[in-house]
């Protein structure tokens, strides 16, 4: 049984159906800010339209390429597409070193060309022309297919240089320097994108595509009079747009402060991007393992986990050292840990404290902290989810999903479907669809579909 002060420590993360309520309304109100070129300066959901206007019919065919740039990794992508809803891909992924993400960046894009190179080699690929999809996970003002200014670097990265410059004109600039393959980077676009493409290839019905893994986002379609930042030359042969919400920087006005934490205002406070990314950093792998370790610390003051153990300041100790050192992945297992053994979460244990066999009231108490975190995450991005959905024209609405954090937590789609199932209309029907191989994919989908358009 759970110690009742144990659920007294982890009340702040259990929102209540008016705090979900409220939340829902607030995040509408941000989108419908975003949309219109008269609020788009003061509203912190940006919506920003992507230019890509024409969904997947899956009958594309050909060979491209996609990169995707993320985090601390990125991957280049062969994607041959076959018609018949079919695709293969073959990929290969390339580290971004530490010195990169926060150096110069035409060093990063050299290192971007340099890797793209390499993989065109193997493959055999230097003498063919190659149309690219670049998936560009970070904010951006999309000015057409293939122009995206960055408004600012997030999940890490510092480089100088790049912010409010085209990244596209960057790397076809790297590609051109280096000279030694025929590239031509026909589209830009985020990952939700590629999640949303990469899905509707499929499944003609997905409108909305969302990533929860390092950081969290979602874009979705919206008719283009909805959409006042659209170009007007682009409103005029075709009805609807893929819109990217950029709603991890929902809350930067003060709208999730009846629900953040002390634990959301210090890891906001020790964050790189201090008071941005808000809502982000409540719901994404880059900060949900710290969360816990903030919880943990209060838990070992409080003598609520640890209790029989005369190590307890020594554990704090180790929380403190590093904020990394309680990862992400960590809540995953511990959630998909089994009654009462729970191999898993003591093997954990052992890794961080050096404690051989935590006791089962021990491992259930860590396993409630994690379990609250995650689901208030959850919660928060099936708010989101649903006011895109909500939005949409679509009588029948498929929602993409990609992502470390949902693709691994074995319970974020079923937390997820409790808070959907309360506010979506009653008149839609909807589902959610793991996306496969999405922002790879999806890029290399949205640069068939432009090259078809040309």
């Amino acid at each position: 049984m759970l110690d009742a002060e144990v659920r007294e420590l982890m009340q702040p993360f259990v929102l209540s159906d008016y705090q979900v309520q409220e939340v829902y309304s607030r995040f509408c109100l941000e989108v419908a800010r975003g949309l219109k070129r008269s609020t788009h300066p003061q509203a912190n959901v940006k919506c920003f339209p992507t230019y890509v206007q024409d969904l997947p019919t899956g009958d594309e065919m050909g060979k491209y390429l996609a990169l995707d740039l993320g985090g601390t990794n990125f991957r280049v992508l062969l994607v041959s597409l076959k018609g018949h809803h079919d695709a293969t891909v073959d990929s290969q992924i390339y580290a971004v070193p530490k010195d990169l993400m926060v150096g110069p960046g035409v060093d990063l894009f050299d290192h971007i060309a340099g890797c793209l190179a390499k993989f065109v080699e193997k493959h055999d690929m230097k003498t063919a022309y190659l149309p690219l999809g670049f998936t560009f996970s970070f904010p951006c003002v999309q000015l057409g297919l293939k122009e995206g200014i960055l408004v600012r670097w997030t999940k890490g990265f510092d480089c100088a240089g790049v912010e409010g410059e085209d990244v596209g004109r960057m790397l076809h600039e790297a590609i051109q320097r280096r000279g030694d393959a025929d590239i031509a980077v026909v589209a830009i676009l985020n990952d939700t994108t590629g999640t949303l493409m990469s899905c509707a290839h499929r499944n003609a019905d997905c409108r909305v595509g969302v990533i929860v893994g390092t950081g969290c986002n979602a874009c979705y379609v919206e008719d283009v009079e909805n959409v006042d930042l659209l170009r007007a030359d682009f409103k005029k042969t075709k009805r609807s747009v893929i819109v990217n919400a950029e709603w991890g920087a929902f809350g930067e006005g003060g709208q999730l402060d009846f629900v953040r934490t002390e634990y959301d205002r210090e890891v906001d406070e020790k964050s790189l991007n201090r008071s941005e990314q808000l809502f982000e950093k409540m719901t994404a792998g880059m900060y949900l393992g710290n969360l816990v370790r903030l919880v943990l610390l209060r838990a070992l003051e409080r003598k609520l986990i640890f209790k029989q153990s005369s190590r307890r300041p020594e554990f704090a100790s180790v929380l403190q050292r590093n904020e990394e050192v309680f990862e992400t992945r960590y809540i995953s297992e511990i959630e998909d840990d089994s009654f009462p053994e729970f191999a898993s979460t003591r093997k954990i244990v052992k890794n961080l404290f050096g404690l051989e066999k935590a006791s089962v009231e021990d491992c259930q108490t860590l396993r409630y902290i994690c379990e609250c975190v995650a689901k208030r995450a959850a919660t928060l991005v099936a708010i989101g989810v649903s006011g895109l959905v909500n939005r949409t024209s679509n009588r029948r609405v498929i929602v993409g999903m990609d992502g470390s954090v949902y693709r691994y937590h074995p319970k974020f789609d079923a937390y997820m479907r409790q808070t959907l199932q309360k506010l979506v209309k009653a008149d839609k029907e909807w589902d959610i669809m793991l996306s496969e191989d999405g922002s790879g994919r999806g890029a290399a989908l949205v640069a068939a579909v432009a090259s078809k358009t040309k």
